[in-house]
């Protein structure tokens, strides 16, 4: 069990999940008597939304896995787990199956809601992870924004199911602004998750380099890379800086949970960034922006305290 529950990423799943529950129940009902949010899915609906993107994350997972066998026996040798604990065969049954199930949760919400349309967002998501990881993962770049994409589309479909298809001439103004605050953390996850995938192509470059791939370290180099990196990774820290100021300043909760939790650990990662040069350290940077992704989306949760 343990060995299936980590082929699916679990701890990665539950925070996928938690986002989305923060979403709908620290963001956006909390609002409905003050600022007249108006929300679409029940209770039932919106669990089932958060089921589909789980499965279709962990489908995600599975398939990444199963091409990265050659890869993760150099990378990582004792977190291989497809052909050591588990089939390929049966991972492959199970990717098929995480996938049916997300897709055809979203088919069924979709249309519950009368927006058949939406169902193709569940479709090209799971296609984009297959996609990635049997093709796109290899090739400069593009596999990293990606991904990085589908991981902000985790945030949005909150926004998407949640306020889309209840605007009207009334709450237009409302039902936007509520949808651009989810933008924000999209954005923010994007940025994050860029930068560390751009990090674990780093650490990984002598298995992707034996595989073939054409990751940005193995095109440029380890240091140039690696400076390129620390050039971006100061793009989510001046951002969140400048949003900050701009948006949150009068509200000293939020000032000071950024300040210790999100700006203060980005700009230790611009500092180790600066000096990386072994694996130990890019893994240490990857699991700084995996906390920093985390505490910046929990950042959700404040809402109901400062905007009133």
């Amino acid at each position: 069990m343990i060995h299936f529950l980590n082929l699916i990423r679990w701890k990665n799943l539950v925070m996928i999940a938690l986002v989305q529950i923060l979403i709908k129940y620290a963001l956006l009902l909390p609002f409905f008597e003050s600022h007249g949010v108006v929300t679409t899915l029940s209770p039932l609906e919106f669990s089932l939304l958060v089921v589909a993107t789980i499965c279709i994350a962990a489908g995600g997972y599975v398939i990444n896995d199963i091409y990265d066998i050659e890869t993760d026996k150099i990378n990582k040798p004792g977190k291989v787990i497809v052909n050591k604990y588990i089939s390929e065969k049966v991972a492959l049954r199970l990717f098929i199956i995480l996938n049916i199930i997300g897709v055809g949760l979203g088919y069924y919400l979709s249309n519950g809601i009368g927006k058949s349309g939406f169902f193709v967002i569940f479709f090209i998501a799971s296609a984009s992870l297959y996609i990635y990881s049997s093709y796109l993962k290899q090739m400069l770049l593009v596999g990293n924004i990606l991904v990085s994409l589908v991981v902000a589309l985790s945030l949005l479909l909150v926004g998407i199911f949640e306020l889309l298809p209840v605007i009207n001439g009334g709450n237009r103004k409302v039902q936007i602004f509520f949808f651009r605050l989810i933008l924000d953390y999209a954005i923010f996850a994007f940025m994050i998750n860029l930068i560390r995938e751009l990090v674990k192509d780093i650490e990984d470059i002598d298995g992707d380099y034996k595989v073939g791939m054409r990751t940005l370290p193995i095109i440029l180099g380890r240091d140039r890379a690696t400076k390129i990196v620390f050039i971006l990774s100061l793009i989510p820290l001046f951002s969140v800086v400048y949003y900050v100021i701009t948006n949150l300043f009068k509200q000293q909760l939020f000032v000071g949970y950024f300040l210790i939790f999100v700006i203060a650990p980005l700009i230790y990662i611009t500092i180790k960034l600066f000096s990386a040069e072994q694996k130990p350290h890019y893994k240490h940077i990857s699991l700084i922006l995996k906390l920093v992704m985390l505490t910046g989306l929990l950042s959700i949760a404040l809402y109901p305290y400062v905007l009133k």
